[in-house]
């Protein structure tokens, strides 16, 4: 990590999302902090950016070179894990708000440079939540996420409108909508504070009581006797990240009195992710404190495979796994599924073979172009001591 930096912290963003589009806006009202540059890989005016276009470049040394830290935010994990290995050169911490990227390369590229995940998304708001939690003296039983809606196989025709109506990309919206995205922010969930998954896919509680449904996780992560990721799907629930915890009986009585329940469960929420609006404070702290919030762990267990939505067939390609028509992704243990495709390497990937519905994509089943990212996670799997030869191509 750079040790000298100017008395206004120079921040430069890889991505033009709407994380990295918002921050922009922060950033150029910030006192202690100025705007170094965007890195985009888009073409020509963004009209929608907020800043000035000046700051624009399709050149991430140049950003690199201008900075004391780097902001990533693309949801890429083959793009942003080659932007962040190229930071590191340049001797910068980066923060990110891209899960996608830390569940299949953040365990490698920790041990290359500086890096966290960003409070203001869940995996950020969880880990901050724990921090707090355990300073009170609480025992976690569940790390939790609160859906509101699943389908997971929702239409093309549906993901077009949503994705017009709410101003977010098709691809983004197609992950929020199949649970994509929610797995990949329980796998980080699990794998950065060292927590366990009940099954693949997790459990995924449904529920109309908010309390309830935290409660019932409480109870199977006691029956497994371990310590989980999992979710709630509730539509009447409040937006947000939750905990569910014991505490000491002799203490019982206090923690009635201020409103917390008769136990032996409690209910520890944030009801707010605020995402680009949490980022200058974990930036601070990063920098002036040397925190990490979050990131993959020195050793993953949990990874993020692709399920196929529909009948695939053989030679066809897909463009795009995370936020595609084709596949969504689901929580696994590494262990048990050595030979899966992490769902954020599927790029223009071909198909060797027939897919049915439901299926397990495996590297067996796909020629898959060379990538950092894929070197990256090759090295994971051996660092673990899984097979070499499932991953082929």
């Amino acid at each position: 990590m750079k040790t000298s930096v100017s008395k206004k912290l120079k921040v430069g963003i890889v991505g033009t999302g709407g994380i990295g589009r918002g921050l922009a806006k922060l950033l150029v009202k910030r006192e202690d902090m100025v705007l170094s540059g965007i890195v985009t890989r888009r073409k020509g005016r963004i009209d929608d950016l907020g800043v000035s276009q000046d700051f624009l470049t399709t050149d991430p040394e140049r950003v690199f070179a201008a900075s004391d830290l780097i902001v990533v935010s693309t949801g890429d994990p083959i793009y942003s894990t080659e932007v962040i290995a190229k930071a590191f050169e340049y001797k910068l911490p980066v923060v990110t708000m891209d899960a996608d990227t830390q569940v299949v390369t953040g365990s490698w590229l920790s041990k290359r440079g500086v890096i966290t995940e960003a409070n203001g998304d869940q995996p950020g708001c969880l880990a901050a939540l724990n921090k707090e939690v355990i300073q009170m003296g609480f025992d976690p039983l569940v790390y939790g996420n609160i859906k509101g809606f699943l389908n997971q196989t929702p239409s093309l025709e549906d993901m077009l409108f949503w994705a017009q109506k709410q101003g977010y990309s098709l691809s983004s919206v197609t992950s929020f909508t199949d649970g994509t995205k929610l797995q990949i922010e329980q796998a980080l969930v699990a794998n950065g504070l060292g927590l366990e998954i009940v099954q693949q896919g997790l459990v995924g509680y449904e529920t109309s009581d908010f309390e309830k449904g935290a409660f019932a996780l409480g109870e199977i992560a006691e029956k497994e006797n371990k310590v989980i990721s999992d979710y709630i799907i509730s539509r009447e629930s409040p937006p947000g990240v939750f905990i569910t915890a014991k505490h000491q009986e002799d203490l019982a009585a206090e923690l009635k009195t201020y409103k917390m329940g008769n136990g032996p469960f409690y209910l520890l929420y944030k009801p707010m992710h605020l995402c680009f609006f949490e980022i200058p404070n974990t930036i601070l702290n990063f920098i002036n404190q040397g925190e990490i919030l979050l990131d993959n762990g020195a050793s993953p267990t949990v990874s993020v495979g692709a399920i196929a939505k529909k009948a695939l067939s053989a030679g066809s390609v897909i463009d795009k796994g995370i936020g595609g028509m084709e596949v969504r992704g689901e929580a696994l243990k590494i262990n048990e599924n050595p030979e899966h495709v992490p769902i954020g390497l599927l790029s223009k990937v071909q198909l060797k073979r027939n897919i049915e519905p439901g299926e397990l994509i495996t590297f067996d089943d796909i020629n898959i172009p060379d990538s950092l990212a894929l070197t990256a996670w090759k090295s994971i799997l051996a660092e673990k001591g899984a097979k070499k030869e499932s991953v082929q191509r």
